[in-house]
């Protein structure tokens, strides 16, 4: 197998001359490489002297001591190993996903992203060959993260956390969730033109709980419109008590757009025409940084990639990496 890159230096290199370069080097004998490859020391020789005329350099010089790695090897050295790590780490992707029922992909997500997200996103997987068994945690933030650290959880679908949190993992930015207020189609405010945030004290108001994530980011926004006292207040984080109330109920529901997404495209739920424009902080895909996606995770952050475009959470080309330090 080449190793086929735009070098033209680098399309003459083969699979092989790499490997066996890397056993020399590891072993720092010809002898014991040639053992380790199951082949003679002359084919080791002369599998080294191809790729040095390849690259047109020398990698390895011979002493009385052994064999020693030259300053261009030392290089080549670094770069190859996490090459061909990186290779045989995808071979072995490819060959459990072949395994079907025996692939078990763990991921923690949060309420904003599981209604609205993920079923669409399992379901474009499975279609691109997904066959794994998914496994999906709902829970907070800050546990999903412990989770994932823990090696209990493969993928984070969730919010940027602090420092600390996010210390040994990297954050794959997909959008900022927007919140937004809705009722039931019908309500009575459903036909004004625009209504001050403050009208929202003549109703029942539903408010994530107290201790969610973006409950501190909505008691921003009622303290500056003067609304910290509303005498008419229920809190929840479930989706389903929320949906279920205002269809029975003239209620107002404060919640991220991510949650009732499908229930707006549908028409169950509408935006209140009321004056509100606050964006909570990032969501995105958090992994271990010492991680190597397999194949499965891969398939499945490419759908959940798609699916935020496509429903309108994302734009194109907004992903943005971060590493926890």
């Amino acid at each position: 197998m080449d190793i086929k890159t735009s070098s033209p230096i680098a399309g003459r290199i083969k699979y092989r001359q790499v490997s066996c370069f890397l056993e020399v080097a590891e072993r720092r004998s010809f002898v014991r490489a040639a053992e380790a490859l199951h082949t003679t020391q002359p084919a080791v020789s002369k599998t080294i002297a191809e790729l040095e005329e390849a690259l047109g350099v020398v990698l390895l010089e011979r002493s009385r001591r052994g064999v020693h790695l030259t300053a261009y090897g030392e290089v080549f050295r670094r770069h190859a190993g996490a090459s061909v790590a990186a290779l045989r780490q995808g071979v072995e992707s490819l060959v459990s996903a072949q395994a079907g029922g025996a692939l078990r992909v763990a991921i923690g997500v949060l309420p904003t992203v599981a209604a609205a997200v993920m079923p669409r996103a399992i379901k474009r997987a499975k279609e691109r060959g997904l066959s794994a068994t998914v496994y999906l945690a709902p829970g907070t933030n800050d546990v999903l993260l412990g989770l994932l650290k823990a090696k209990e959880l493969d993928l984070v679908v969730g919010r940027f956390a602090d420092s600390a949190l996010m210390r040994g993992l990297v954050f794959e930015h997909l959008y900022s969730e927007q919140i937004t207020i809705v009722g039931r189609a019908g309500h009575p405010l459903a036909d004004r033109q625009h209504a001050p945030l403050g009208v929202i004290k003549n109703y029942t108001v539903v408010l994530p709980e107290t201790g969610s994530i973006i409950r501190p980011t909505v008691d921003t926004l009622l303290r500056s419109r003067g609304l910290s006292e509303l005498s008419d207040v229920i809190e929840t984080t479930s989706p389903t008590f929320g949906r279920a109330y205002l269809r029975l109920s003239d209620a107002i529901w404060i919640i991220s757009r991510g949650v009732v997404a499908d229930d707006l495209q549908s028409g169950e739920l509408i935006e209140l025409p009321i004056d509100v424009d606050v964006v909570t902080g990032p969501v995105g895909l958090t992994m271990r940084a010492d991680a190597a996606p397999t194949l499965p995770i891969q398939i499945i952050r490419d759908a959940i990639h798609a699916v935020t475009i496509e429903i309108g959470l994302a734009l194109p080309g907004q992903s943005i990496s971060t590493s926890g330090t």
